[in-house]
């Protein structure tokens, strides 16, 4: 009778397909409910033209990413597939989305993406679903089935959901609920389960990686989780979102301590002006900026720095803006991100007074990106002449090797882009380690010949 019933769901729903926006921890939704699929015998395509389902996961953190998500959900709904819209957008906006949209066939909360089968089931049945919970509670364990790329060597690996902070320009503790942090024991599990896999990297994820463990411990334990990653057998392991609050000499030994923890230190630090970072709701970063800085550098002289950064905040003046500038130039991060600031309606920022004008928070965003260019090539000449260790990830339509060194993270950082004297055999390389001369370097990549697969 089982397959019976698998017979008549493939029947009805042949292929299904993802489609997806916004940040990793969206990305790790979609692959638990494509994994969840895959068990209940739905046909998951990778195809999106040949699929007659879309499950569209969508981004609602700032405006530029809810366009791009209607963008797609309404490219599928012309096209006639039947659309399912899932994540922030469908739990930011669940009312209105099926009222401005009545083709969307049903809705999936951030705190609901384990009931995709039973969504899709209801789907085919002719129901309108709208399945988002009103505070958002759960979070997948290494016992939820996830769909793993056979074609990655990289996989991000969730160690906890939502946020406690109420930082003032920020809306997703409203779309991904309260913090809820998984135990060492299940993180471990799926950190081995990865190894098997073939997987060479694993990115530690959360809203705020460092507060890990503070609401099943009663403390943050993020230390105590790397200690016990470490005695896995993953080549790299990077952490992401590391508030500075969170850094301890505890956290740092760790990171000194152990082979695989790559020194890689993702700060999103936002601003530098205590002014700014006052009306950010983060008074207690200010005094702390310089501190951690100085604290890692000393600690860990190889560690890779990594922050991300908001121009145009309402009420940064000119003064404010050239104390950032300062800052950047005098800390000289490996890389930065920079993001023109968003008012999201429901944070306290969005009815701040002295707001700045596109024009001004435009320009202010391509003078840090300048500034960062000319700091991010200087470190990337410092590479130049010396041996690298490269992971192989593609093969570039001119016959390159495609690769990372640790002190770049995937999609957001730099490539390591090698030549290889024998073409004939460049699948040989993919996933593996190898020892590379890094020969030239731009702003952004690093370029070289590969020595040998270690």
């Amino acid at each position: 009778m089982k397959q019976n019933s698998l017979d008549v769901k493939e029947k009805k729903l042949s292929k299904i397909a993802f489609s997806h926006v916004g940040c990793e921890k969206n990305l790790v939704d979609t692959e638990h409910m494509q994994g969840l699929l895959d068990k209940e015998g739905y046909k998951v395509d990778s195809n999106i033209n040949d699929a007659n389902v879309v499950v569209v996961n969508t981004c609602s953190f700032i405006e530029t990413a809810r366009e791009e998500s209607i963008r797609k959900i309404l490219e599928y709904t012309n096209q006639g597939k039947e659309v399912i819209v899932a994540g922030c957008m469908a739990q930011h906006f669940k009312d209105e989305l099926l009222k401005e949209i009545p083709e969307i066939k049903g809705l999936v909360g951030t705190g609901d993406y384990q009931k995709i089968a039973n969504v899709l089931d209801r789907v085919e049945k002719g129901e309108i679903v709208n399945e988002v919970s009103k505070i958002p509670e759960f979070i997948a364990d290494e016992q939820i089935p996830r769909f793993v790329d056979k074609n990655k060597f990289v996989a991000y690996l969730r160690i906890a959901e939502g946020c406690n902070y109420n930082c003032a320009f920020c809306i997703i503790p409203k779309l991904r609920g309260p913090q809820r942090s998984r135990t060492i024991e299940s993180i471990v599990s799926e950190a081995k389960s990865l190894a098997k896999q073939g997987i060479q990297e694993i990115i530690l994820i959360s809203q705020i990686t460092t507060n890990y463990g503070q609401d099943i411990y009663g403390k943050p334990s993020l230390a105590k989780l790397l200690n016990e990653l470490s005695k896995v057998s993953i080549p790299w392991i990077r952490i992401h979102y590391a508030y500075p609050t969170g850094l301890t000499d505890e956290v740092i030994r760790a990171f000194k301590d152990s082979k695989n923890i790559v020194p890689y230190f993702d700060l999103p630090l936002q601003h530098s002006h205590p002014d700014v970072l006052k009306s950010m709701n983060r008074p207690w970063q200010a005094s702390l900026n310089e501190s951690i800085l100085k604290k890692i550098r000393d600690e860990i002289p190889s560690a890779v720095l990594r922050t991300s950064l908001i121009v145009g905040f309402p009420g940064e003046k000119k003064e404010h803006f050239d104390h950032l500038l300062e800052f950047l130039d005098r800390h000289k991060f490996d890389h930065v991100g920079v993001f023109i600031f968003s008012p999201e309606e429901g944070t306290a920022a969005f009815d701040l007074p002295n707001k700045l004008s596109l024009e001004v928070a435009e320009a202010r965003k391509d003078n840090v990106i300048s500034v960062q260019q000319n700091i991010s090539k200087d470190k990337n000449q410092a590479y130049v002449g010396s041996k690298m260790k490269i992971l192989v990830e593609k093969i570039s339509d001119n016959n390159e090797l495609i690769g990372r060194s640790y002190n770049f993270a995937p999609e957001i950082d730099g490539t390591v882009i090698l030549s290889v004297k024998n073409k004939n055999h460049l699948k040989n390389y993919i996933g593996k380690f190898v020892e590379a001369n890094i020969s030239f370097a731009d702003e952004y990549d690093l370029y070289g010949e590969t020595i040998k697969i270690l």
